[in-house]
C-alpha cells in the first residue's frame, strides 16, 4: 500500500485561496516559504513536508485531506473538494463557512 499526496487538489486549493495575489507576498504572508516553491506547488509539484504542513495551516484544512492510498484509490468527491475551498476561503467569516456547509451537507444527504 503506497501513501501519495493529492497534489492536484493541493494545487487547486492554493491557486484559488491566493486569488490575485502575487506569489512574492503569499510567500510572505505564509513565512519561509519562497514564491519559486509556491509556484512549483501550483504547477503539481510535491512539496517538503515543512510547506506541506504550513500550507494546509494557511488552508485551514487538516493534512489527511490530501493524503490517498494508492490501493485503495479513492477520488476526493466533488462534495469533498467545495467543502476544502470553502475552508480555504479568506473573504467570507467563519460563521458563513460553517453555514454554507451545513447547507452543502443537507443537500448532499437529500439525494
Amino acid at each position: 500500500m503506497e501513501t501519495t499526496l493529492n497534489t492536484e487538489l493541493l494545487a487547486g486549493m492554493l491557486k484559488s485561496k491566493r486569488g490575485d495575489k502575487g506569489l512574492r507576498s503569499l510567500a510572505e504572508e505564509i513565512g519561509n516559504v519562497s514564491a519559486a516553491t509556491l509556484s512549483r506547488i501550483e504547477q503539481g509539484k510535491l512539496p517538503d513536508v515543512d510547506t506541506f504542513i504550513k500550507l494546509c495551516k494557511w488552508l485551514n484544512v487538516p493534512s489527511d485531506s490530501f493524503i490517498t492510498n494508492e490501493s485503495k484509490r479513492k477520488p476526493v468527491s466533488n462534495k469533498e473538494q467545495v467543502v476544502a475551498h470553502l475552508r480555504a476561503e479568506r473573504e467570507l467569516s467563519r460563521e458563513t463557512v460553517n453555514m454554507l456547509i451545513k447547507m452543502i451537507d443537507m443537500a448532499y444527504s437529500t439525494k
